[in-house]
């Protein structure tokens, strides 16, 4: 089939695809970074397409912080064991017990930046020179700035000034010893290329991205998940509400947004009418404006 016929999902699919046979040509240790969310999913189900019937090339690395949604850690347990593919887990407990991280106090306490040890030290362990990611430019101003090849320095650190060129589709993954490269395949995806993409590959997503009633408080003025994990006092009044999440993280810092979209095509016609993104329903991201910069250039995804 000529490009000429091919639709705009097909367009992207064939872009992550060579993206993710050029990390395993040019990379000796290569990871796929999965969190359970949907955009991982997607990684997973585009090295299906780009390895099957043989096996992936790299494990999954999921980067625990113990505060996640019960129904993510299922779905991932699930997921592996239904691919048979090797799962490596890095828990932010074990940084917290080793005194590299320490445990945010208040009452926006949250995990999600202690990720950043974790993984930088599960990647030492490893020995990983490459680790693929599902970020997606238009989440962000700071995801904007990535490379889909965006290399790390021997301190796992990120320099947007740093940035190499990347024409006609060449990705240069040569570095020095000590560094390694972020690989961002579905760079060029929206949200609702992701969700067209789900939609048209029938894949399974965890129960939590679709409407559903849950016991939530109300927190800087958005829904939160009522958990053991949220420090909780006598003005938190909890409500059930039908809510469904549009990102998925630590639950410490995920908010809910009210919906009744149970199924794939009215989630899509939400997301289509909404003038918020959904990283508008991190609280992690509201710290600063370039919160998410200072992370990135820490470490983070």
């Amino acid at each position: 089939m000529s490009k000429y016929n091919l639709d705009y999902l097909d367009e992207l699919e064939a872009e992550a695809i060579h993206i993710l046979r050029e990390v395993a040509g040019q990379f000796e240790k290569p990871a796929l970074l999965f969190s359970g969310g949907k955009d991982s999913i997607t990684l997973v189900r585009l090295a299906e397409k780009a390895f099957r019937p043989g096996k992936f090339p790299f494990p999954l690395v999921h980067i625990d912080t113990g505060h996640n949604f019960e129904e993510t850690i299922t779905y991932r347990d699930e997921m592996v064991k239904r691919l048979d593919e090797k799962l490596i887990v890095g828990h932010v407990q074990k940084s917290i017990d080793e005194g590299k991280v320490v445990e945010q106090k208040g009452k926006n306490a949250s995990r999600n930046s202690l990720q950043t040890i974790t993984l930088l030290d599960t990647i030492h362990a490893h020995g990983f020179d490459a680790c693929i990611g599902g970020a997606r430019r238009d989440e962000e101003k700071a995801r904007a700035k990535e490379r889909i090849f965006s290399v790390r320095d021997e301190f796992g650190q990120w320099d947007p000034k740093r940035q190499r060129p990347e024409l006609w589709n060449i990705y240069n993954g040569k570095i020095h010893k000590g560094e390694n490269v972020r690989v961002f395949p579905i760079s060029n995806w929206t949200e609702l290329d992701v969700w067209n993409y789900i939609r048209r590959e029938q894949v399974k997503l965890p129960s939590i991205y679709f409407a559903h009633n849950r016991d939530c408080i109300v927190r800087n003025g958005q829904l939160m998940a009522a958990s053991p994990f949220l420090n909780m006092d006598e003005d938190d009044v909890v409500t059930n509400v039908k809510v469904r999440f549009r990102t998925v993280g630590d639950m410490s810092c995920t908010a809910a947004v009210e919906s009744d979209a149970d199924q794939i095509d009215d989630i899509i016609d939400e997301i289509s009418a909404s003038k918020i993104s959904e990283r508008g329903s991190r609280l992690d991201d509201k710290v600063s404006e370039a919160a998410m910069e200072d992370r990135k250039k820490g470490g983070y995804f």
